[in-house]
């Protein structure tokens, strides 16, 4: 088993609350997480049809056969049974009843918080960061790591990664999506899914993406959302105040896994990585990941924006700090060029005592602070967030 830095927050969970509902994108580790954290608990996959139609039937007669809780995986499928859930663990009262593992967060949200608010806590886990990956042995180059994404499966049984998330994808869009919408023409959707991967790292523009497919606004709007709710793709929303700028309010989009956008951009192996011209966006999508992992495998919030006025001032990355923004630039070059700190410094001057510090992370060894800034190698991203950054 690879081992999984949230691991620690799942269990301190289970010591507090009732239910813990761990949610992320299929493959990402989830079942194999919980039923090696906690082997003793019955398990249940509700993706299973005869285990379905018995949850479905008779919810009772289902949650009484586990008196002590169990492992429900892919709750999604029976969301009636979240209720039946609430009257068990209220009757219960007791901790560490249930841990229920999710797929699609856009159902399980809604169902949570009509029918578990208050009961459970909620987890996300999306597939290996660089920093699980190092523990377990794996240290791959920047373009290795590109092309290679973080699904455990593909590093468990050494898997070609193109062909892997060819499957991967092939079985999202077959399955997931007809669960979820009623999308008649699958060859638009495709498209649409790899324009999105052409549109990593750049402002939301629902016209112009429905214009190259010939959709409507609305349907790019709906379509972005199912990505979303099944953990295909992410928006990064922007930091806005009265900074006394005008300031762009249109998030970012980005992948949750980085080998799934390569494979979708048609890049196979390292030679066509380096010539491609949106290796950049790449790596900062592969950045912004190690930071919203950081975050999500310590029960955090991923608290991360990005900064844009209408005279294209912009930083990659805000991260709020409490009362503090920190701004976080991010370069694929392996050369620093001190133009590398130009956006930096606007935004401290901008934001004066609430930006005390910044960070650009680059694909360069050389590591060092410069005046409010410093420089970080993109393996050791996560010490822009982490709160011992200032001692390491």
């Amino acid at each position: 088993m690879f081992k999984r830095t949230i691991k620690i927050e799942l269990q301190d969970l289970m010591k507090g609350y009732p239910i813990v509902t761990l949610i992320g994108p299929r493959q990402s580790g989830k079942t194999t997480l919980v039923r090696l954290t906690f082997p003793e608990m019955p398990y249940a996959s509700l993706e299973d049809p005869d285990t379905r139609q018995r949850a479905m039937e008779d919810p009772r007669g289902f949650l009484a056969s586990f008196p002590s809780g169990a492992i429900l995986d892919e709750i999604q499928r029976t969301p009636k049974l979240l209720s039946y859930i609430q009257t068990f663990v209220d009757e219960k009262n007791q901790n560490g009843l249930f841990i229920l593992t999710g797929s699609h967060q856009l159902e399980l949200h809604q169902a949570i918080t009509q029918s578990l608010a208050g009961r459970t806590a909620l987890l996300t886990l999306l597939p290996m960061s660089l920093e699980e990956l190092r523990k377990s042995g794996i240290d791959h180059s920047l373009d290795q790591a590109l092309i290679t994404g973080g699904y455990p499966r593909i590093y468990k049984e050494n898997l070609n990664p193109t062909k892997a998330y060819r499957n991967y994808f092939q079985t999202y869009v077959e399955r997931d999506v007809r669960q979820l919408i009623n999308i008649k023409d699958l060859v638009q959707f495709e498209r649409f899914i790899r324009i999105c991967a052409g549109r990593i790292g750049q402002i939301l523009n629902l016209e112009s993406i429905g214009g190259e497919i010939g959709i409507s606004s609305h349907t790019v709007k709906e379509w972005i959302s199912l990505l979303e709710a099944s953990f295909i793709v992410f928006r990064l929303q922007p930091y806005f105040e009265n900074f006394g700028k005008r300031i762009i309010k249109s998030p970012k989009l980005y992948f949750t896994d980085v080998g799934l956008a390569t494979y979708l951009l048609g890049i196979e192996n390292e030679t066509q990585m380096g010539r491609d011209p949106l290796r950049g966006h790449l790596v900062e999508n592969l950045v912004i990941l190690e930071l919203m992992k950081w975050r999500y495998n310590h029960g955090l919030d991923s608290q991360l924006y990005y900064y844009r006025d209408v005279q294209k001032n912009e930083v990659d990355v805000i991260f709020k700090e409490g009362n503090n923004l920190i701004p976080i630039e991010i370069k694929s070059s392996m050369t620093f060029n001190s133009d590398f700190l130009k956006n930096l410094r606007f935004f401290q001057d901008l934001a004066g005592d609430r930006s005390p510090k910044g960070y650009l992370i680059y694909a360069g060894q050389q590591e060092q602070k410069i005046h409010a800034n410093e420089l970080l190698n993109y393996k050791n991203a996560t010490l822009s967030i982490s709160p011992h950054a200032d001692s390491t």
